[in-house]
């Protein structure tokens, strides 16, 4: 397996540590899992073709430490799986030169991922491409600190502001591509997890971001061999 391409994988997921803990399922030729902030502000699901490590389901409940042993192996690595009855207790992976153990972890302690129930009507769609999502992520840097972002809409137009405010205050207004309208109002949702979605995402061409007026976002990458989505929910406070 090339490492770099499992590396991908997790990094759709893990979010800049926003996601640290998963369940991974492997068909033995697809990658794929469903994950959720401990906040439960966005949960979503990642699946990579053409990756496996057998017919297996592993619990990773740090994946941060996962990375940085992965980071150790060479470009080409080979997986194992070690079982406990009918439990993955361990996976080994190797270049040959240099091999790893990381201890997996029972589901129990994996955050349960609830599934999408009565999905509202998303009737706004902005285009996401690489240039709004190379603003998002340099507007997003310059005013680090802030926790927000708001889909503002007024007259056909949308914009989406990092640090909306009702009163004076520093902000970056990204113009959007609309492909449908729909008055949404203002809706404000966490920049944080945001920029980590888009970082993530950085390599797509396109994409589409649906937001209903009740306060619920949808964004699916696809990827070359990836296919990720991600649904937001609006910031209690300001929705």
């Amino acid at each position: 397996m090339n490492k770099d391409n499992l590396m991908n994988f997790i990094q759709k997921y893990y979010l800049g540590n926003r996601v640290p803990s998963v369940m991974i399922k492997s068909t033995g030729k697809d990658l794929s899992c469903d994950f959720i902030t401990a906040d439960k502000s966005m949960l979503g699901n990642v699946k990579a073709t053409g990756l496996g490590f057998g017919n297996e389901v592993v619990g990773v409940y740090d994946t941060e430490t996962f990375l940085k042993m992965l980071s150790v192996m060479g470009d080409s690595i080979q997986l194992d799986v070690k079982k406990s009855g009918d439990k993955s207790v361990s996976i080994t992976f190797t270049d040959g030169i240099a091999k790893s153990l990381f201890m997996l972890s029972d589901e129990s302690v994996i955050p349960k991922v609830p599934q999408m129930k009565n999905v509202p009507e998303m009737k706004l769609k902005l285009k996401i491409d690489r240039e709004f999502i190379q603003k998002f992520l340099l507007g997003k840097s310059a005013l680090s600190e802030v926790d927000s972002c708001t889909v503002v809409c007024d007259n056909g137009t949308v914009n989406v502001v990092i640090g909306y405010s009702s009163i004076a205050s520093n902000r970056v207004i990204i113009k959007t591509e609309v492909e449908e309208y729909f008055d949404v109002g203002n809706i404000t949702f966490n920049a944080h997890v945001l920029k980590e979605i888009l970082s993530a995402n950085k390599a797509c061409e396109s994409s589409v971001l649906e937001v209903s007026s009740e306060g619920l976002a949808k964004i699916n990458f696809k990827i070359d061999e990836y296919d990720s989505t991600y649904y937001l929910v609006a910031n209690q406070n300001d929705s």
